[in-house]
C-alpha cells in the first residue's frame, strides 16, 4: 500500500512538471507572438522607435484595440 503512495506521488510529481513546462511553454509563445505583433505594426506603421514613449505606446495599443473590435463588429454582421 505504501509503494503504491509513493508511486502515485511520483507520477503527479511527474504530471506536475510535466504541465508546469506545459504552461511555460504557452507563456513564451504568447510572448513571441505578441513581440512579433508588436514589430510587425512598428514596421507596417514606420513608426521610430526614439519616438516611442509608454504613452505614445499605450495610446497607439488602445487605437489599434479599438480599430481592431470595430472591424470584428462590422465583420460579424
Amino acid at each position: 500500500m505504501i509503494g503504491g503512495i509513493i508511486m502515485s506521488q511520483s507520477n503527479l510529481e511527474k504530471q506536475e512538471a510535466k504541465l508546469k513546462a506545459l504552461n511555460q511553454k504557452i507563456k513564451d509563445e504568447k510572448n513571441k507572438i505578441e513581440q512579433r505583433l508588436g514589430k510587425q505594426i512598428i514596421s507596417q506603421a514606420n513608426l521610430d522607435y526614439a519616438n516611442l514613449s509608454n504613452e505614445n505606446i499605450k495610446s497607439l495599443s488602445k487605437k489599434v484595440a479599438e480599430f481592431l473590435k470595430v472591424n470584428q463588429a462590422h465583420n460579424q454582421l
